[in-house]
Formats: C-alpha cells, sequence, structure tokens
C-alpha cells in the first residue's frame, strides 16, 4: 500500500526526501492508486489519470488533467524559467528599439499555447498537451543547452546530465507539492506534483534511460536517470517499449515549431538577422550547412532545403526587412503566425489523412509531419543558429557560461552543506554516498537562473 498523500508534512521531523517514490513504497501491483483508479477524462482510459499516489478531488467536475495543468502552471519551478535565456540575452537590442526577447518560460507559454490547440484539434485533452508542453523545459539548468552540456561533463560518473530527464526528476521529486508517508519506515518522502501517467508520459520526449536510445544508442539524449526507473517505470506501465506517445509527439513538434519560429522572430528584433542576406548565394550555403545534420539529416540534398527557403520567401507575407517601426512589427508579427499556422495545419492535415477524424490519443496514433514541412522548419532552425548563436560574441559568453557552471560545482562540492539553501542542504545530509550527494549537486545547480547562477558563483569563487 502506498503511503498517505500529503500537501506538506504536518510534523517537521523526519525531514521530508527526495528520494525516488518508488524506494518508499511497496511495488506497483499492490499500491493504492493501481486498484483505484479515478475517473478518467473522455478518450483515456482510468489508468491515463492515476497519480502515484492516491488524492481525493478538491472540486467535482474538474478534471485530473485540469489539476495537472494548474498545478504545472503554479510551480515554482515555470516561473524561475523567466530567469533562463532562450536565444537572445536580454539588453542586446539595437538602441533604436526594444528587442523584448524571449526566455525559457515565454517560450514555454508559446509552445504550450500552440501545443493546446493542435492537440485539440486532433483529439487530445487540450489541458493534458498544455500541461506537458508547460513541463518540456522545466529541467533545464542556467545558460541552457550550454549549460547543459557543462553539467553533464561534471555528472559523467553519477549518470549525466539531461535537461529532459532532469525535467522527470523535478516533476516527481524536486518540485515541492505533495509527499509520501512510507509506511514502513516512517519517511515523509517528495512525490514531487504528483501528476497523472498520462502527463508525466507526455511530457518524456525520449521515454528511454541513458544509452538506451531504440534507433541511436550513441544518442545523448534520454528521459530518466537510473535511480528515478522505478516512478518511470510506473509511468510506463503498458506503454510499447521505446515508443513516444501522441500527446508527447504533439507537445515535441509544438516545441519545434514554436522556437524555430520565433527564434528567427527575436533575432530580427535584435538586428542579429537581415532577411535579405537569405537570397545571396554563400549565405544560404552556410545555412544550409548548419541545417544539414543538426536539424535535418546529415545526408539531406542542399538543394531540398534551397527548395524549403524558397518556399518560405515566396509567401506575401515573410519579411523582407525590419527596422522596428510600428508597421515593421505588425508584419513580422503576421508572418510569425502565419508560419505557425502553416506548420500545424501541415501536421494535423496529414496525421488525420493517415489516422482518420476520430479521437487521437496516447498510443493509437502517431503524429505525421510532411517532410516538406519539416525541411522548411529545419531551415529557420539553420538560420537562427547562423546569425545569432553562432555571433563570435556568443561564443565568448558560452565559453564563459561553462567556466561559471564547472567552477560553481566544483564549489559546492568542495563546501557542501555550504552554498546550499535549506532543500538541498538537508538532501545533501541525507543522500547516502558520495554519488548521491553529487546528484543533490547538480539538481541545485540545474534549479538555478543564469543572473542566480552567477551570484552563487561569484560569492563562492570570492569574485563578488
Amino acid at each position: 500500500m502506498a503511503g498517505t498523500s500529503t500537501s506538506a508534512p504536518t510534523d517537521p521531523a523526519p525531514q521530508p526526501r527526495a528520494q525516488s517514490p518508488a524506494q518508499a513504497s511497496t511495488p506497483a501491483s499492490t499500491r493504492t492508486h493501481s486498484r483505484q483508479h479515478p475517473a478518467s477524462p473522455p478518450g483515456y482510459d482510468p489508468a491515463s489519470a492515476a497519480r502515484w499516489a492516491a488524492e481525493p478531488d478538491k472540486r467535482p467536475g474538474r478534471t485530473a488533467f485540469q489539476r495537472d495543468r494548474a498545478r504545472v502552471l503554479h510551480s515554482s519551478a515555470l516561473r524561475r524559467l523567466a530567469g533562463k535565456t532562450q536565444v537572445v540575452t536580454p539588453g542586446e537590442a539595437d538602441a533604436v528599439w526594444d528587442a523584448s526577447p524571449r526566455t525559457r518560460l515565454t517560450h514555454s507559454l508559446e509552445c504550450a499555447q500552440v501545443g493546446r490547440e493542435l492537440g485539440a484539434a486532433l483529439g487530445c485533452d487540450p489541458d493534458l498537451v498544455e500541461a506537458a508542453c508547460l513541463s518540456h523545459d522545466l529541467g533545464h539548468p542556467p545558460f541552457g543547452h550550454n549549460g547543459e552540456q557543462a553539467l553533464n561533463e561534471f555528472a559523467e560518473d553519477c549518470g549525466g546530465f539531461e535537461g529532459n530527464a532532469q525535467s522527470l526528476r523535478l516533476l516527481t521529486r524536486i518540485e515541492p507539492k505533495r509527499f509520501l508517508t512510507d509506511p514502513e519506515t516512517g519517511d515523509v518522502v517528495s512525490v514531487g506534483l504528483n501528476l497523472t501517467r498520462a502527463t508525466l508520459d507526455a511530457a518524456t520526449k525520449y521515454p528511454w534511460p541513458r544509452g538506451a536510445h531504440p534507433t541511436d544508442p550513441a544518442s545523448p539524449k534520454f528521459g530518466v536517470y537510473e535511480d528515478d526507473r522505478p516512478v518511470f517505470d510506473w509511468v510506463r506501465e503498458g506503454a510499447p517499449e521505446g515508443r513516444i506517445c501522441f500527446e508527447a509527439q504533439v507537445m515535441d513538434w509544438a516545441d519545434d515549431v514554436a522556437y524555430s519560429v520565433h527564434d528567427v522572430e527575436d533575432g530580427l528584433h535584435a538586428g542579429h538577422i537581415d532577411p535579405n542576406v537569405l537570397h545571396a548565394e554563400p549565405e544560404r550555403q552556410e545555412v544550409f550547412a548548419v541545417a544539414a545534420g543538426r536539424y535535418a539529416d546529415a545526408d539531406t540534398d542542399p538543394a531540398e532545403l534551397a527548395e524549403a527557403l524558397d518556399r518560405l520567401l515566396d509567401q506575401e507575407w515573410w519579411p523582407h526587412g525590419y527596422d522596428g517601426t510600428a508597421l515593421s512589427q505588425a508584419r513580422l508579427k503576421d508572418a510569425t503566425s502565419q508560419l505557425i499556422g502553416r506548420f500545424c495545419l501541415a501536421a494535423e492535415g496529414a496525421t488525420r489523412q493517415k489516422s482518420g477524424s476520430g479521437r487521437l490519443t496516447r498510443y493509437g496514433a502517431e503524429l505525421v509531419v510532411p517532410r516538406e514541412t519539416r525541411m522548411e522548419c529545419a531551415v529557420l532552425k539553420a538560420v537562427a543558429d547562423r546569425y545569432v548563436m553562432q555571433r563570435a560574441e556568443q561564443e565568448r559568453l558560452r565559453a564563459d557560461q561553462r567556466i561559471i557552471v564547472l567552477e560553481l560545482a566544483e564549489a559546492l562540492t568542495a563546501r557542501a552543506p555550504d552554498g546550499l539553501d535549506p532543500q538541498f542542504r538537508s538532501l545533501f545530509a541525507q543522500a547516502p554516498d558520495d554519488r548521491a550527494r553529487k546528484r543533490v549537486v547538480v539538481d541545485r545547480i540545474a534549479s538555478l537562473t543564469d543572473v542566480s547562477a552567477r551570484s552563487l558563483h561569484a560569492r563562492l569563487t570570492g569574485q563578488a
């Protein structure tokens, strides 16, 4: 039997632990929620709406997925994304206008809007898809993928670091919301937000552990750390091995659409991208070289990428210049809207053509995105990469960020529990071995914003 689920311990002792929920409970076949499934939303079976720790409904008529969406929306992890850079760093705009670039938070909100509408059009529960979209970047550390690479280097001997695996860890154990009292030990154990099985599955872009990619064992992408396997295995009960659920596919495409379109928009706003250079052959070849292998298959014919770019350039709404005026801003916003609609409608139409007009959920269908549409999306990503991320000053900034993350990791390791806030200090004290203690340090760094990482680094290294 699972222990009692509460929003917070009623007694300060013993301290809550962020160990995997299954480490403090009996096998899934004997847990209370495994035998007493709640009523499920239309199109989903009761197991989809089950939670690791059974909870009573607070208000009749509210679906399990509506509760999930609300929990993610109100989480401190989501708020912290406001302090994590998406692509363009705030304050980089030309002095003539204010770029107001996106952060990881605004990107997540836009991804959620795109995913909610596309998912609803295909028969998914919209609250479920939105909750997954809001969750998809929660595990990203400060400095984005650059920070992710540095943390992975530091964490190599304790299971590595991957932003998607960190998201699952955060949702199921780190984010303080629900606790489980183990009836055998009396320990109060964190179960994170205690989301439903379907929402956790929908937020899992890579449903396999490190090194177990179903088609590419060398891929660095994975969705679960080894010590989070119990709750991951519970989430994946009954799921085809290695297969990504339909809602996660919708979330993934919404993410691609949102960041490919909006990164270009931010690059134009900041003055880093001149759309006219996309007509010049040397510039085009550089973009295609970035796209092939990074955003499209390595053997993609440049001619196919050229056709994709030309299709976009030929649209009447495509922005051929940007000067920061109100009219120019409106035209750019219209182009952004047109691109999102183009990419989503293409996926919706192709998926409906293959799977019919019924409700498409969980493992009943696959999202179909036409190759031409994927090529257009890949070209947009390459444009932002080439003109925003590959600027010389950005590479210098990334080098500085990697140093900050690695030095911060070393300083916290040497001083811990000093430098850790109360939540992670207690977890460090409870960790059973050096490997677990190192993971606590990694969790702490991953929770920082860009600014707080720099501030903590300066304080611990004496560089303030």
